[in-house]
């Protein structure tokens, strides 16, 4: 099964209206409390709609397969002052990892640099090692 289907994309209908302020709260509490790692960003996993954001989707993509994105783009401000009400940052992306904010692409990409990022994901064995798995090929 391809990594996408493990990964959950809550994304919205531009048809819709845009979501009010206590929705985004709603939707920004849910997310990081519901899940281990969650990614704010603009756009979804299909289609970024900003370098950043699709910078930090393809550092969190390389160790974790299960994660939440959310899409800022329904509110982008209304997303932008409830995340600086968790973070202290302004900025989106925002990657969250249980429950504790991590921060955007740039510290993502120093903490990859830095060989940190496998273990600040919560990275399966596999994944921080180059994804091999020694057991795959027992017989037993």
């Amino acid at each position: 099964m391809p990594l996408l289907a493990e990964t959950r994309v809550m994304t919205f209908d531009p048809n819709e209206p845009e979501l009010d302020t206590e929705e985004v709260a709603d939707r920004v509490e849910s997310a990081i409390a519901g899940n281990e790692i969650a990614l704010f960003m603009k756009g979804d996993e299909l289609m970024p709609q900003c370098g950043y954001s699709e910078r930090a989707l393809g550092l969190v993509k390389q160790y974790r397969e299960d994660f939440e994105v959310v899409d800022a783009l329904q509110n982008l401000e209304a997303f932008r002052e409830e995340l600086e009400a968790h973070s202290g940052w302004e900025t989106i992306p925002q990657a969250f990892v249980d429950g504790e904010f991590v921060g955007g692409s740039d510290i993502l990409a120093e903490l990859e640099e830095r060989g940190e990022l496998a273990e600040t994901l919560n990275a399966p064995e596999t994944a921080a090692d180059g994804g091999t798995d020694t057991d795959a090929d027992a017989p037993f």
